[in-house]
């Protein structure tokens, strides 16, 4: 019986080749999408799950509660290096701790400097926590002692040519000087799905790598790196972080500046997170690897659904539209004794066979579009049909499914056909009962789905362009910035560098800064006006002078930095000179502000901000406040992705604690203008790798994943186009074939061609209508949800929603205009022998 339904659902497919190209193609793009991002929602899901032991690995994570001083939220899976040790003190649970700090040391092998991405430093062994797998070396005790390293498999082969390298030495330059350091053992390359990521692995003795940063060791407000914990065996992490509020408030200590008593656990919440978690968690911020948002995977399975739902409801429209030319096999099967059991397996069958089809189809363009996906998302995802990650099992199980979400519906359809009134009148019982209801329905659904794909593309392309092209508060062209100056070594020669740079033809302007476009720092600190005692937070970086010239920053009041003038320099000595300090603070220093932070301070006017005196906590805690004194007002400069709030800046002139060096260039080529820096870098510090970037281009990377979603939503809703526009030609033409008789007889009482194409476009014109007045407003609420991650957006108007509408109404037109023009021209007579 199986050989006989497979033998007549290859027959029923091979009469109607229309039919069977519209099913399996429309099927095959929807499975090809589903599988595609099936493949991408377990690959999100499955960071570290393969990760022996992770069931016991957590990250201490910290977050940042929002107040009205300005702190702003911000969920981040740093730590403060005093957390994790009074962690491990009060919790007995914890089996074991590590610290781990991301470094950008030069790393020099036989005395030549190589560039090594991802080298973190740890005061432990971070293997005992984080299991990953060794090739050579014992994980267990391979960061038994300060000045070991691991290194990975790849980093071995790319600096020795083999993995046999125990025992070999590197040297790297960090806080505490050059060291030499022996590796230990090799590590199987991380896998992108992973939260950490390293090539090098060196243990430190924390005391003598922090001792030069007097509070980075004791303060509960700087944080500078990741804890790693490991819980001893049948500890319920979920226990520990219900006693943290507790914790925090038994631990972290008041502290009063100028009168006013606060506490910083009353700005942060502490939390253990599992490391499979981390990825997908609510840290968000700062992490070793960039993160993603949970709500945008599942969002994205949605979508993939959604578009292989589509490519189903054409099975079922199409499937039924067709019923008449099944209804006299139907007939003639029950006349000869079959049950409408039977015709119900056969009809699913038929939509299985279908589904299988596609399936083969959509496995064939998945294995072609899989690399290109994967350079896309910079992803690790594998299409494996058998072993650990096998995906068979739900290949064949979404098969099944879609088979039946097809074809369910047509089966029990079609098989309730009554023999005698098919037989009586040589005619379809479908042509004499039904509405179509059913098909208008589903219609509505897939272009619903399409105009809502299209809208979320059009808005989140605008909000894209819109981030990466509006006034920055910066002149983005002729800017190009130099990163990498926090690299050991740097700092001692920063200030010629810079000098030799401004020297160069074409450079009109050059500074070092810690503050820089997207920058991978965020410090704030507290001021107070006179006579108050309640703080006020701004944002507090250092520049050199000439920044505000580099940038492009337009003054709005006062003056800009003054090298001749004593006061302006608010430099201080590192390694820390407590005496420096102490004059410093009894000297006082003169700053600059940003436009939003002298509104944040009650100033009416930029005018009004300038001369006025702040005391602020600049220095060390133990020193006090420092009077500062401001002397300008600089425009509002967005330095940071717009997801992130507009940062209210105090700056100081200084000598050092520089990251980046901004240059501002004209009449120059830029491609020259780089060679010519990198000449000066190379000759200055030629251990530290170059690396610098122009403005644009920084700008277009920090918005890369807003752009990827955007394509990603660009693709999803051209497929959902051309998935409902296949399932519209097939159903235009079964109904434009089943009206052959009605369009003859009004041909023949004087209806025009033109009469005619407008009635058949108009029927399917509607369907299209209404799905606009349902996918707007839902479109409108997505993306007014996802708008609202924006500190500045573009606003919602009606333009995107016309647009799609347009455009969906449109493709629709176009699609069933041919069959409506050749069936209206057809010849009434010949429409009048029909059938």
């Amino acid at each position: 019986m199986l050989r006989n339904y497979l033998i007549v659902g290859l027959r029923a497919l091979a009469k109607n080749r229309t039919y069977a190209f519209i099913n399996i193609v429309g099927l095959a793009l929807g499975l090809a999408a589903a599988v595609l991002i099936l493949l991408y929602v377990r690959y999100e899901t499955s960071y570290d799950a393969a990760l022996p032991g992770a069931d016991r690995a957590f990250q201490l994570q910290t977050y940042y509660k929002a107040d009205k001083k300005g702190t702003e939220a911000m969920p981040m899976q740093m730590t403060e290096y005093v957390a994790g040790r009074t962690l491990a003190k009060d919790f007995p649970q914890v089996e074991k701790i590590v610290y781990v700090r991301s470094e950008e040391p030069v790393v020099l092998q036989d005395g030549v400097a190589k560039v090594t991405d991802d080298v973190r430093i740890v005061d432990s062994n971070i293997f005992d926590v984080l299991q990953f797998p060794f090739v050579r070396g014992n994980p267990a005790h391979v960061l038994d002692d300060n000045n070991s390293l691991a290194i990975s498999e790849s980093e071995a082969k790319r600096r020795f040519g083999t993995i046999n390298v125990i025992g070999k030495t590197l040297t790297l330059e960090l806080n505490s000087g050059n060291t030499d350091y022996r590796i230990t053992g090799v590590f199987r390359d991380i896998p992108k799905n992973s939260q950490f990521a390293a090539n090098i692995v060196a243990r430190v003795d924390p005391n003598t790598e922090f001792g030069q940063f007097p509070t980075f060791m004791t303060s509960w407000g700087s944080q500078g790196g990741w804890y790693y914990v490991k819980l001893r065996p049948g500890v319920d992490a979920a226990d520990i972080n219900a006693q943290l509020p507790t914790w925090k408030k038994r631990n972290i200590p008041d502290e009063v500046v100028n009168g006013e008593r606060r506490n910083q656990g009353d700005l942060q919440d502490f939390a253990l997170v599992n490391v499979r978690d981390v990825h997908l968690g609510k840290g968000q911020r700062f992490g070793i690897r960039p993160p993603n948002d949970k709500r945008t995977v599942l969002t994205f399975g949605l979508v993939a659904f959604m578009v292989l739902g589509m490519a189903c409801v054409n099975f079922t429209n199409l499937a039924t539209a067709r019923a008449s030319q099944r209804a006299r096999e139907v007939a003639l099967r029950k006349v000869l004794g079959a049950s409408r059991g039977q015709l119900v397996a056969q009809f699913i069958g038929e939509s299985v066979l279908v589904a299988a089809i596609a399936m083969v189809i959509a496995l064939a363009l998945v294995e072609l579009l899989l690399p290109t996906f994967n350079n896309f998302l910079e992803a690790q995802i594998t299409l494996d049909y058998f072993g650990r990650n096998t995906v068979l099992p739900y290949l064949l199980g979404l098969v099944l499914l879609v088979g039946a979400a097809g074809g369910v519906y047509p089966a029990f359809y079609l098989s309730r056909f009554e023999p005698a009134r098919v037989l009586r009148a040589n005619k379809s019982a479908s042509d004499a009962q039904g509405s179509g209801v059913l098909r208008n329905v589903l219609v509505i659904g897939q272009f619903a789905v399409s105009i809502a794909l299209i809208i979320c593309t059009i808005v989140i392309y605008a909000q894209t362009v819109y981030a990466r092209t509006a006034n920055q508060g910066y002149q983005r062209e002729g800017l190009f910035q130099v990163t990498n100056l926090d690299a050991q070594g740097v700092d001692k020669i920063t200030l010629r560098l810079v000098d030799e740079i401004r020297r160069l033809p074409g450079v009109q302007a050059a500074a070092a800064t810690g503050i820089a476009i997207q920058p991978h720092n965020n410090n704030n600190t507290d001021m107070f006006l006179p006579g108050s005692s309640s703080s006020i937070q701004l944002g507090y970086y250092t520049t050199q002078s000439g920044f505000f010239r580099a940038m492009g920053m337009k003054m709005l009041a006062g003056r800009d930095f003054d090298d001749n003038r004593p006061r302006d320099d608010a430099t201080t000595p590192f390694p820390v000179d407590m005496a420096a300090e102490r004059a410093f603070a009894a000297r006082g220093a003169n700053a600059i502000i940003s436009e939003s932070a002298a509104h944040r301070l009650g100033f009416h006017t930029p005018q009004e901000a300038i001369g006025k005196n702040l005391m602020g906590g600049l220095t060390l805690r133990e020193i006090g406040l420092v009077p500062v004194t401001i002397i300008g007002v600089v425009q509002d400069a967005r330095f940071r992705s717009m997801h992130d709030p507009l940062q209210p800046i105090l700056f100081l002139a200084a000598k050092n604690g520089f990251t980046n060096i901004d240059i501002r260039y004209a009449g120059i080529a830029p491609n020259k203008l780089r060679d010519e820096v990198q000449g000066v870098w190379n000759r200055l510090v030629p251990q530290v790798p170059f690396q610098a970037d122009f403005a644009d281009e920084i700008l277009r990377d920090e918005y890369q994943a807003d752009t990827a979603r955007g394509q990603l939503f660009a693709g999803f809703a051209l497929l959902s186009v051309i998935v409902g526009c296949l399932g519209l030609f097939g159903l235009a033409a079964f109904t434009a074939e089943r009206r052959t008789k009605e369009i003859g007889i009004r041909k023949v009482l004087g209806a025009r061609t033109r009469d005619i194409v407008q009635l058949l476009v108009w029927q399917f014109s509607r369907p299209v209508l209404i799905a606009n007045m349902i996918a707007w407003p839902v479109a409108w609420w997505v993306m007014r949800d996802w708008l609202n991650n924006f500190d500045q957006r573009v606003g919602l108007g009606p333009l995107p929603f016309l647009l799609a509408g347009g455009l969906a109404l449109g493709i629709a037109i176009a699609t069933i205009a041919s069959h409506a023009f050749r069936v209206a021209r057809a010849n009434p007579i010949l429409a009048l022998r029909y059938e």
